[in-house]
């Protein structure tokens, strides 16, 4: 019978004594004299299974001892038992097939490569521990997301990506034009969209557009920023879950934000124990305990002037100090989780640190923002309750120079049946950072995309 190396993990004693048949890479391949061992992966799960070939049962015996690491092979043969051995069975077989051989100048062989290589090498990469796991569990928190929302019923929205609007006013945009790029000038009334375009940075105003249609909506897409940046923690082109909930405050919205990541990692331990077995092991000692201590602990919620005045009585600790009207820094971030012992709500912001969407506080000085920060990482996700009063809106787009040119439809929003509401986003690969450990954005992107590298 046909099998999958996650089937026979889940249900060994249905395939005990049975014939199967397997196909998948070879990892390793030990050969001896009489006999060998070839460590098998289908993809289908983590783990791989050992396979064993003698002599006296295969007829090709002698070239299958010189089947290269990374050869696609097709294996029939018989499980067996192994109680006593670190795996707890193995496939005894009667019959390995190549499929597809591999030269002997394979880049992944079975030993430890740097990252920086796998990076060189990323369309092999995900064959290795490190990036099967890393990719195996972007997966599993991708469908967990959907679940989470679907669940609740959310409307998934598709929001564009290519848009006129820049939501965050940052103007690190990556533009779109059918445009002669050597001409010094563009003309964009003759561009293809008869004005200046550009990849989208978020979702979130669509979504608003879509909740005060639904309710509650979400989008999931992909969104890009021109920010040149080379750190560990920033791409060009990155996965952002943004929901967003009509008649929800500030409140609501945590509540909302704290349910999710709790819900992400309850479905971690379900379904990629291996996986994070493996992280907490190789990657980041204490990771397990980290995220059973998420999934246990209310999240601490304090405002932003409250954190400054934490951060002050400490600023000695600081290579950047925190100072009254300064953002954060990810020092400053780390010291309060640490502070605290688990993840922390940071709320209330200055309102000249955040965008010209967010709900102005009756102190007329912050506005109704929330960063959630975690321990080791710093921020996961960023929200606040929309402005939804038209005049507070109008006055903030004049404050920060946002032209209303192309946003008069979201204006419009404010007009027809606007009510209060809210919303926030999950970059997803910070999430992917924060369960598995990986420090590197570059590690938990199967092609990344930074400044400089656009390879594959």
């Amino acid at each position: 019978m046909d099998a999958e190396v996650k089937k026979l993990l889940l249900d060994t004693k249905k395939f005990v004594d049975k014939k199967i048949k397997l196909k998948g890479w070879i990892r390793n391949n030990r050969s001896q004299k009489e006999f060998g061992f070839i460590d098998l992966n289908d993809g289908t799960a983590f783990e791989s299974i050992q396979i064993v070939y003698e002599d006296k049962a295969l007829e090709n015996f002698k070239e299958v001892a010189k089947f290269n690491v990374g050869s696609a092979i097709s294996v029939e043969g018989k499980l067996v038992l192994t109680p006593n051995m670190k795996q707890p069975f193995e496939v005894k077989a009667e019959t390995i097939l190549l499929k597809g051989g591999s030269l002997e100048d394979y880049p992944i062989q079975p030993k430890r490569h740097s990252r920086e290589f796998l990076r060189e090498n990323a369309h092999f990469r995900s064959r290795t521990n490190l990036f099967n796991a890393v990719f195996r569990v972007r997966s599993v928190v991708s469908f967990a997301i959907h679940r989470f929302f679907q669940e609740r019923n959310f409307i998934y929205l598709h929001a564009p990506l290519i848009t006129a609007n820049d939501a965050e006013g940052a103007g690190e945009l990556f533009q779109v034009s059918t445009l002669d790029s050597e001409k010094p000038e563009k003309d964009f009334f003759n561009d293809f969209f008869g004005k200046k375009t550009n990849l989208t940075v978020t979702g979130q105003l669509q979504a608003e557009a879509f909740a005060l249609a639904f309710s509650k909506v979400y989008t999931f897409g992909p969104t890009f920023r021109a920010e040149k940046s080379n750190t560990p923690r920033h791409a060009s082109e990155f996965w952002m879950i943004e929901p967003e909930v009509a008649f929800f405050d500030l409140k609501d919205n945590m509540e909302l934000a704290e349910e999710m990541i709790k819900f992400i990692i309850d479905d971690l331990f379900k379904n990629c124990q291996s996986e994070l077995e493996f992280f907490n092991k190789f990657v980041e000692k204490g990771l397990i305990e980290k995220l059973k201590n998420v999934q246990t602990k209310t999240f601490i919620r304090i405002t932003y002037k409250k954190a400054l005045e934490i951060l002050k009585k400490h600023n000695e600790k600081f290579t950047i100090k925190a100072a009254e009207g300064n953002d954060l820094a990810t020092e400053h971030e780390k010291f309060l989780t640490k502070h605290f012992g688990g993840p922390v709500f940071v709320t209330d912001w200055p309102k000249d640190l955040k965008a010209f969407y967010m709900r102005l506080n009756d102190d007329d000085e912050t506005v109704a923002a929330m960063d959630l920060l975690v321990p080791l990482a710093g921020e996961l996700i960023g929200g606040s309750q929309r402005e939804e009063r038209l005049d507070y809106l109008e006055k903030r787009m004049e404050e920060m120079n946002i032209s209303d040119k192309d946003l008069w439809w979201y204006k419009d929003l404010r007009k027809y049946g606007g009510n209060k509401h809210s919303g926030f986003g999950l970059g997803l690969e910070r999430m992917i950072m924060y369960v598995t450990g990986v420090d590197n954005i570059r590690d938990v992107i199967p092609f990344p995309r930074t400044p400089k590298h656009c390879e594959f």
